[in-house]
């Protein structure tokens, strides 16, 4: 029964939902006023972009052998994803998410940019990292940006936040998928880039 939940855990909050997570708060707690449409059309592109293209791109990768689950578990197979996904965020930022249009947004998904390639330099050098922590902790720290620019209470979902990071990280651990360092070297690989852009939109 344990094991069942903390896998759920895995999954459910997996990285690739990570984006869209960002994007809803922001449009679900922005005091500007954002025409429906453009709404949806943001949505539906990071959807497509985040989460539907990289998991077509998966079983590609799955069915030439260049990766083996959609964990990444070692650092080797971690190599192109990365660098794919680096790719996407970056049509990302070109696309979709400009800074002339909605700016705090492009500061996210550029923090998820450095992320992205701070993850890849560290597998290059086989250093293992959780992308899951990468993500949420990114995620996190991007929350509390918004609640302090907004001047909004999102003490709730602050509390909410540490409450699964600590079940994420207590499910990785648990799988035995990563380690307390690479736990740790997640968490701020996540966390130190959004904390370093707030400087550009706060």
């Amino acid at each position: 029964m344990r094991d069942s939940i903390l896998k759920s855990i895995s999954f459910i909050f997996h990285p690739l939902i990570m984006p869209l997570l960002g994007v809803l708060f922001y449009f679900s707690k922005t005091p500007r006023f954002i025409p429906e449409p453009v709404m949806k059309a943001k949505i539906f592109s990071v959807v497509i972009l985040t989460i539907i293209l990289p998991i077509l791109l998966f079983f590609l990768l799955k069915t030439i052998n260049k990766v083996d689950t959609i964990y990444l578990k070692t650092t080797k197979e971690r190599i192109l994803p990365l660098l794919i996904n680096s790719v996407i965020i970056t049509l990302i930022l070109l696309r979709v998410m400009t800074p002339n249009e909605i700016e705090e947004l492009f500061y996210f998904f550029l923090g998820i940019l450095i992320s992205n390639l701070l993850c890849l330099f560290l597998a290059l050098y086989g250093i293992k990292a959780s992308i899951h922590m990468i993500a949420a902790t990114g995620f996190f720290m991007f929350a509390v940006g918004i609640g302090i620019h907004f001047k909004i209470n999102i003490n709730g979902t602050i509390a909410l936040m540490m409450i699964i990071l600590g079940a994420i990280a207590t499910s990785r651990l648990h799988l035995n998928a990563h380690t307390n360092q690479e736990l740790i070297t997640g968490t701020f690989t996540g966390l130190l880039p959004q904390l370093i852009l707030f400087n550009f939109w706060l």
